[in-house]
């Protein structure tokens, strides 16, 4: 009999549990609609599934469909109010500190560390962003620019000696050596370990499903932090034990703020700091070189004026052996226009995390204290309403418009006052490699090219290329 009765109370506690899971309560308001999915896992497993679709992920389009702009679900256990609104998108940004704040799922801050810059707030959010941009902001990009050329071309020079290159691998493997030079003087050539084989482990498993048991990607992704850590550890205690006589990289520039009486850094934070800043300026960018060699392949009218561009460039030189001055990359009118259709189809950030701080409300419903909110980017990128033809790569919809941050329509680079401070790096990166690869060579494809996202963009097939110099009056085409 008591078998009986504990055996019922058992399951109504069940069915309570998952009726509570499934109809979460809201004290001030109306949540909107959606799914919550299964209990504890809620639609994870749908998130995360590969589709090889350019278009707004399957997942997001479908419970836009069924639900409208905004709508609930939860991921990784996490009750999360996903935003494909532009309005919302923007309200969201423009209130970041007051009524949201960065966040990110707890697998995020295991992958990038605790006290990694997406995770911090205030003061000391914008004490790292200012120490970046002693590295990227446009006076030392300035300076760098002859050495990123230098890099291109010494690269591509190389290439092009061999019947294929793995443009994907080969293109990252170039921006991490010349990143980690300048941030950690590290030199792959001359090291005994390397340092970008455990971020290669670490991207294999960033946007896979949560879960660490060996032989996951997951776990490998977190096997790949570890080794990554203990080297820039490593690095830090061997600078601090042979100082240089004067500043040659960010690591003297780190060392400097840790050594200041009263600072607010910590080891932790600076290498957390490193970690981040050694992964996004390589990973992203090397994913949208690839994505413009692509589109420009497939595009040669768009290819054939971006060359005549460059070639424009080149011809109204004093020297046309002279390095790219900033007047002549700020010049390159086209190439920006190319690069922000680039990355408008890229959406290679699936999605921007906030948490909000107080009861929301926004047109109708509430989002409660402590949710959080996912800003969609491919849905606002591909927007018909606002992008004619949005799946077609047309760099001239952006001829006349000038981007100086991100928009309710454009947040490639993010938005508010979290705008990616390396935004002009990348731009940097793209540019250059261009101008050197269209003035110069031209490319055949040897194969891959496929795209898949998982929900972000990756190529499981690489991007194979073959790059030859140009004969001399040679025009560009692929």
């Amino acid at each position: 009999m008591w078998a009986l009765v504990i055996g019922a109370l058992v399951i109504i506690s069940i069915t309570h549990w998952v009726y509570r899971w499934r109809n979460p309560r809201c004290i001030n308001g109306k949540l909107p609609p959606g799914s919550m999915g299964l209990p504890l896992l809620g639609e994870t497993l749908q998130f995360f599934s590969p589709n090889t679709s350019s278009d707004i992920p399957p997942f997001i389009k479908k419970r836009m469909k069924r639900y409208g702009s905004i709508f609930k679900t939860s991921l990784v256990g996490r009750p999360v109010v996903i935003s494909t609104d532009p309005d919302l998108n923007h309200f969201i940004f423009q209130q970041e500190g007051h009524l949201f704040q960065s966040w990110y799922p707890e697998t995020f801050t295991e992958i990038f560390g605790k006290q990694n810059v997406g995770s911090l707030h205030g003061f000391m959010y914008k004490y790292l962003k200012n120490m970046v941009l002693n590295l990227f902001g446009p006076e030392s990009l300035k300076r760098m620019l002859n050495e990123v050329e230098q890099t291109t071309n010494r690269n591509l020079q190389h290439w092009s000696t061999q019947n294929m290159v793995e443009l994907k691998e080969s293109t990252a493997r170039m921006i991490f050596d010349l990143t980690a030079k300048k941030l950690i003087s590290y030199d792959g050539n001359n090291s005994s370990e390397n340092l970008r084989e455990n971020f290669v482990a670490f991207i294999q498993g960033l946007i896979s499903f949560p879960l660490n048991i060996p032989g996951t990607a997951y776990h490998k992704c977190l096997q790949g932090r570890k080794k990554a850590m203990k080297m820039l550890k490593n690095l830090l205690q061997e600078r601090r034990a042979n100082p240089k006589k004067e500043q040659s990289d960010f690591f003297d520039y780190v060392l400097e703020e840790l050594q200041k009486q009263g600072t607010f850094l910590t080891e932790e934070i600076a290498l957390d700091l490193m970690f981040v800043l050694l992964f996004a300026s390589f990973e992203t960018t090397s994913l949208a070189i690839t994505l413009a060699v692509k589109l420009l392949t497939d595009h040669p009218l768009v290819l054939k004026e971006l060359t005549e561009e460059h070639e424009r460039i080149v011809r109204n030189r004093e020297n046309a052996d002279s390095g790219v001055t900033w007047k002549e990359y700020k010049s390159m009118t086209f190439t920006f226009q190319v690069i922000n259709e680039t990355v408008r189809l890229a959406n290679i950030v699936p999605g921007i995390f906030r948490k909000t701080l107080r009861d929301i409300q926004f047109k109708g419903y509430t989002i409660p204290a402590d949710w959080a909110v996912m800003v969609c980017p491919p849905a606002v990128h591909l927007n018909p309403a606002k992008y004619e033809d949005p799946l077609t790569f047309n760099p001239w919809r952006w001829k006349g418009i000038e981007l100086n941050g991100g928009s309710k329509h454009f947040m490639a680079f993010g938005g508010g006052m979290r705008f990616c401070v390396g935004t002009e790096f990348t731009k940097v990166q793209m540019a250059v490699f261009l101008h050197c690869l269209v003035k110069k060579y031209r490319w055949n494809t040897i194969g891959g090219g496929n795209i898949v996202r998982t929900p972000g963009l990756q190529f499981p097939n690489g991007f194979q290329v073959q790059i030859m110099e140009k004969d001399n009056g040679e025009k560009g085409t692929a």
